[in-house]
């Protein structure tokens, strides 16, 4: 409970053993990430059952989010599996069906429309930016190059188009499968990559709820178009993930500082979950400590604002992936310490239609203005939880929920702490008192504490939150 911010951490062969994953979790990891980019979908399904089997061991709930590969432009393959470029070399991008093995003249590109979204004068990114390419001319479905920095450029390498401006699809046809799949695998969390604008999280949330899908919808912010489009894709999503690689190489990393704090402001404002996310402590893949610039970039997103930090190759192909997560525990409680001088004191931004939004804005007020140890919500869906975790207070908030589905969607929510409750058949003042006695049963609250609670007239009813109650434990 001494921790607001919560870690997001990437599955992979660094953590395939079940000691190891248990170590991830021990350590701090509240939501794993499974990366469709990367793998089958045996590989994928083993890792879930892997982590959830691990967190019942553990008796805890841990999320999972999985992560569309969504339409990422990549060159097609080398004959020797790479290629050494030089400056000033002319170098082409075939934009054809079954184009032959790349040399260093050349490779295919998997996006045949490609031809059409450059011009004479475009520079385009390959390998998150390490090596650019300026078009000359597109001749047919070719386009000549020069290339702009030296380096080595081997097989499948990404490719973005600075400032933006690809035309390609938001989903395709194999993120459309991979719905599908995440629906069976019941998963908490999708996220949606490379999205435009509102419609492709609507259409992503469709194919969900079609395929009987309940996951919440995280849009990833890495396209400039989804900037230009920031407060409608936002308002689709029910969290919003601050993805720097791709989006770095689009917009120039002189921007990136600047657009991570507008994205994490506008997420807070329309009162959504908000995770920063790539290479935030990139050293520890080999190292055992992080730079000190690692350290000082998690804490300035801490300080932002962001309700988690993420995990991407640190964890999933790293050699210490238990130990990272310990570093970021530590970086993020000592960014916390610090919030309240840098961040002003959040509060609900919604007038309240629905009655458990007013008692959880009734229930912050109060708790920003009577001393109390702890805020306890009794909840089915997490809702209350949910509204609770947008307004910044000094009292935890404990989310006791019989609904495991929901217990884990709430390890993602700022300062919330899930515990599992199922109670008897029993009225409101029987209810209220087996839930301080739960809670204090498992060392969260102690005799003598001041709580407030939130919770509702009648047991198993969504949203229906209806009561604030303030109480001292031992009463």
């Amino acid at each position: 409970m001494t921790r607001r911010t919560k870690i997001v951490a990437t599955l992979g062969p660094a953590t395939d053993e079940p000691d190891v994953l248990e170590r991830l979790i021990i350590a701090g990891c509240d939501v794993v990430r499974i990366n469709f980019s990367h793998g089958d979908p045996e590989t994928h399904a083993r890792r879930i059952r892997m982590v959830r089997a691990a967190a019942r061991e553990l008796d805890t709930d841990v999320a999972v989010l999985a992560d569309l590969s969504g339409p990422k432009i990549r060159i097609d393959r080398f004959r020797e599996g790479s290629v050494v470029l030089e400056v000033g070399q002319p170098f082409s991008l075939f934009a054809r069906e079954n184009p032959p093995a790349g040399d260093e003249s050349g490779v295919g590109v998997a996006y045949l429309g490609l031809v059409n979204d450059v011009r004479p004068g475009s520079e385009l990114l390959l390998d998150d930016g390490l090596m650019a390419l300026q078009v000359d001319e597109v001749v047919d479905d070719e386009i000549r190059c020069t290339v702009m920095t030296s380096g080595v450029l081997s097989d499948r390498k990404g490719l973005n188009l600075r400032g933006g401006g690809l035309s390609i699809p938001g989903l395709s046809k194999a993120d459309a499968a991979d719905i599908e799949r995440a629906a069976e695998w019941q998963v908490d969390y999708l996220a949606v990559s490379f999205p435009r604008s509102a419609e492709d999280i609507e259409q992503a949330r469709a194919l969900m709820r079609a395929a009987d899908g309940t996951a919440a919808l995280v849009s990833k912010i890495e396209r400039t178009e989804a900037i230009e489009n920031l407060e409608s894709i936002i308002d689709a999503s029910d969290a919003v993930l601050v993805a720097r690689g791709d989006l770095g190489v689009e917009i120039g990393e002189a921007e990136l500082p600047g657009l991570q704090k507008r994205i994490i402001k506008a997420a807070l404002e329309q009162n959504r979950v908000v995770i920063t996310a790539t290479q935030m402590m990139q050293s520890m893949i080999e190292s055992p400590i992080p730079t000190r610039a690692e350290v000082l970039d998690v804490a300035n997103a801490v300080i932002d604002g962001t309700d988690a930090v993420m995990l991407s190759a640190e964890t999933a192909v790293g050699r210490h992936p238990a130990r990272v997560i310990e570093a970021m525990a530590r970086i993020c409680q000592g960014a916390e310490r610090h919030v309240q001088a840098h961040v002003p004191s959040r509060r609900l931004n919604v007038r309240a239609e629905r009655i458990d939004q007013a008692i959880a804005m009734a229930a912050m007020m109060t708790a920003n203005n009577l001393t109390v140890a702890a805020i306890i919500a009794l909840t089915e869906s997490g809702s209350t939880a949910q509204w609770l975790s947008r307004v910044r207070s000094p009292a935890p908030i404990i989310a006791l929920s019989p609904n495991r589905a929901s217990l884990r969607k709430m390890r993602l929510y700022q300062h919330v702490q899930p515990l599992f409750y199922a109670p008897g058949d029993v009225g409101a003042p029987e209810l209220a008192r087996q839930a301080l006695v739960h809670v204090h049963e498992a060392g969260l609250v102690k005799s003598g504490d001041r709580v407030l609670m939130t919770m509702g007239d009648e047991q198993g009813v969504l949203g229906g939150t209806n009561t604030l109650k303030i109480l001292t434990v031992g009463d």
